[in-house]
């Protein structure tokens, strides 16, 4: 977008930035992002952000907002390199949007979207089945064998040391078990991806939370090899596939 096409900004709008894409991307018509706003972008040389006009005085940070900024973003990983910017980027002017991010950030952003063309990001997350992982700590460790077999029949109030103890000894069983996993996921992924990142778990039971940097050429490899791990899992585990997705994973951008 040239000086010549844009709108005069008004004290009653900022500017949303949802992420940095090469220049000659286009939005689709009707394209919308958070609060329901119309997609455009933004261009200076040959980086481009894409942006949305919002009311300063509404505040953003709905649950809905949220998933739009990375519907966006991941929709438009399919067909282009893109650089998220974390959730909540605003600006004052659609020129700050170029004098104050792309301009002197040009370089870096060209060069980071030249290093992901062709490449979209994958998650995988897995879950432990609870009763097998039980069942598996149980045969494994003595320790906790032997606390169960104390606490079976007992009254909570009187058996509160002992549950607390095996409660102690799951935990970190299933955090050895969840460490393991994900190194020989990676490992076995690894020769289909170009990075790696391993997320933090989110639920007590995460088996593997990871994230993977795959090129367009490689994917139906990746998702097969992701397919015989799940075949590999089953009735320990269930994992999950997500993606194609934005590279969250794998860049750094201003915030």
């Amino acid at each position: 977008m040239t000086a010549s096409e844009r709108e005069p900004d008004r004290a009653d709008s900022a500017w949303y930035v949802y992420g940095i894409v090469p220049a000659d991307v286009e939005t689709a018509a009707g394209v919308r992002g958070v609060d329901g706003r119309e997609v455009r972008v933004v261009r200076h040389g040959d980086v481009a952000a894409l942006v949305s006009e919002i009311d300063p005085k509404v505040r953003l940070g709905r649950p809905d907002d949220l998933l739009a900024h990375e519907r966006l973003l991941d929709d438009a990983a399919v067909d282009a390199p893109v650089l998220p910017l974390r959730f909540g980027a605003v600006m004052t002017t659609e020129q700050a949007v170029v004098d104050d991010l792309l301009a002197p950030n040009h370089q870096g952003f060209a060069d980071a979207l030249a290093n992901l063309e062709g490449r979209v990001e994958y998650v995988v997350k897995g879950r432990f089945d609870e009763r097998a992982v039980l069942a598996e700590v149980v045969r494994e460790n003595a320790e906790a064998a032997r606390l169960r077999e104390r606490i079976r029949d007992r009254p909570e109030a009187e058996s509160h040391q002992d549950r607390v103890r095996l409660g102690e000894l799951v935990y970190q069983e299933i955090e050895a078990r969840r460490q393991a996993a994900t190194e020989r996921l990676v490992q076995d992924l690894s020769p289909y991806c170009v990075a790696s990142a391993v997320r933090d778990p989110t639920h007590h039971l995460d088996a593997v939370h990871a994230a993977f940097l795959v090129e367009d050429a490689r994917r139906p490899e990746f998702e097969e090899a992701v397919a015989t791990a799940v075949r590999k899992w089953e009735g320990r585990a269930e994992l999950r596939l997500l993606g194609p997705l934005a590279p969250w994973d794998f860049v750094v951008t201003p915030g």
